[in-house]
């Protein structure tokens, strides 16, 4: 087997990488994401970190879905924010996607200043699909 049929690129509609790459790479049960951001499904950024963070999440069960999984199957979540002190946004989307204390993704929260086009958070993630 090469490593071509081995990796599969995961494409979710409406969000796209706006260069040649996908929205995550799957190989085998493991499932990688690249960098997801709070656009609508126009493609426009919205100005609250609000609706930016509820977009993100979309956009992250989008993905795991598209790779045959479900947000169960993520194991570890990173969220860049432009502001690290403004992490409540993010932890509403957090517990309404995971609600179960006793079966959460590990998360790490990181500081990000240079962020383009107006987004004030980003993530990533990784999954095991059994």
């Amino acid at each position: 087997m090469t490593g071509q049929s081995r990796r599969k690129s995961i494409h979710i509609g409406g969000f796209k990488h706006a260069n040649p790459i996908p929205n995550a790479c799957r190989i085998g049960n493991l499932v990688m994401s690249g960098v997801i951001l709070g656009r609508d499904a126009a493609g426009v950024m919205p100005e609250s970190l609000d609706a930016q963070c509820a977009n993100m999440f979309a956009h992250m069960k989008a993905t795991v879905e598209a790779a045959g999984g479900s947000t169960d199957d993520i194991i570890k979540m990173t969220v860049w924010l432009k502001d690290r002190t403004q992490r409540g946004p993010v932890n509403v989307e957090w517990l309404k996607m995971f609600p179960d204390e006793h079966s959460r993704p590990a998360r790490h929260a990181l500081p990000m200043d240079n962020m383009d086009g107006g987004a004030l958070v980003q993530c990533d993630f990784t999954a095991v699909i059994d």
